[in-house]
């Protein structure tokens, strides 16, 4: 009798001994995962955007203040270098419908931007603009208000209407009831700008923040908000891009306080 619980008392010692290094192990393995959930939830959401070189389609009315914009980009972003292309956002969406290789895209109105949904991605609003009246040099003809446009005497250069400011242009003028004849249809706010330079025009109407580049080459008249339209500039990255990440990096960046202080110290608006 006294064998027989000997032999279960060694046998009940013999399993408590194997069972100790197995809930052991059990019992780190389980610590190993809590701890490899818990580095996991605090691990970073997603790395920096992987440097590249960027083609971005960019509204000629943009082309003085994202070549300072683009350096600022490329200083804090080492290895990723931004080429703009510039033109009159109509040309641009002309491109990119012709599959132009390019990353992203900015306009000068959300008219044109969103007649390219099947080509963008989401697109965000990063600035706003207005219209002033641009005269020729010491502004001979006196001109004060949006109705001296309609003498017939002053040359009058507008963009053309499938153009942004163009359309603005076309719309504020209705608006006032007021009939301009403009002696020629520019293709891009730049060209009206510079025919008005030229002293070929004696006024134009372009964008604010391009004619107060233009120091003492022309005078600018200021048309009241009640009259005037605001021109918003959206911004999205191009579905057909080969550098997605790094392009969605750059147009997030046009929205940060960095971005928006080189937009307004040029004259934009807050978008």
């Amino acid at each position: 009798m006294h064998a027989i619980l000997n032999r279960r008392a060694a046998a009940a010692a013999l399993t408590a001994a194997l069972l100790v290094p197995l809930s052991a192990c059990g019992g780190n393995d389980d610590k190993k995962a809590d701890a490899g959930s818990s580095a996991s939830a605090s691990a970073p959401a997603s790395p920096e955007a992987k440097a590249a070189n960027l083609t971005v389609l960019a509204a000629s009315s943009l082309t003085d203040v994202f070549k300072t914009a683009g350096a600022a980009y490329e200083k804090s972003h080492p290895g990723t270098k931004v080429t703009f292309s510039f033109a009159g956002s109509q040309e641009l969406a002309a491109q990119v419908k012709q599959g132009s290789p390019a990353d992203a895209l900015v306009t000068a109105d959300t008219k044109t931007m969103d007649g390219l949904k099947a080509d963008t991605n989401d697109a965000t609003v990063i600035a706003k603009n207005r219209l002033v009246i641009a005269t020729g040099k010491d502004n001979p003809f006196k001109i004060a208000a949006l109705k001296d446009l309609a003498d017939s005497k002053i040359k009058v250069v507008l963009a053309a209407p499938e153009v942004p400011v163009g359309r603005y242009s076309k719309q504020i003028l209705e608006a006032q009831k007021i009939e301009v004849k403009p002696v020629s249809q520019e293709p891009n706010v730049r060209a009206v700008l510079s025919k008005v330079e030229l002293g070929e025009a004696d006024a134009g109407l372009v964008y604010k923040t391009d004619s107060a580049k233009s120091g003492d080459k022309v005078v600018n008249v200021d048309i009241p908000d009640d009259q005037n339209a605001v021109a918003s500039y959206p911004a999205a990255t191009l579905k057909q891009s080969k550098n997605a990440e790094a392009a969605a990096a750059f147009v997030a960046w046009l929205s940060t306080p960095e971005a928006q202080k080189i937009l307004q110290d040029a004259g934009f608006q807050k978008p």
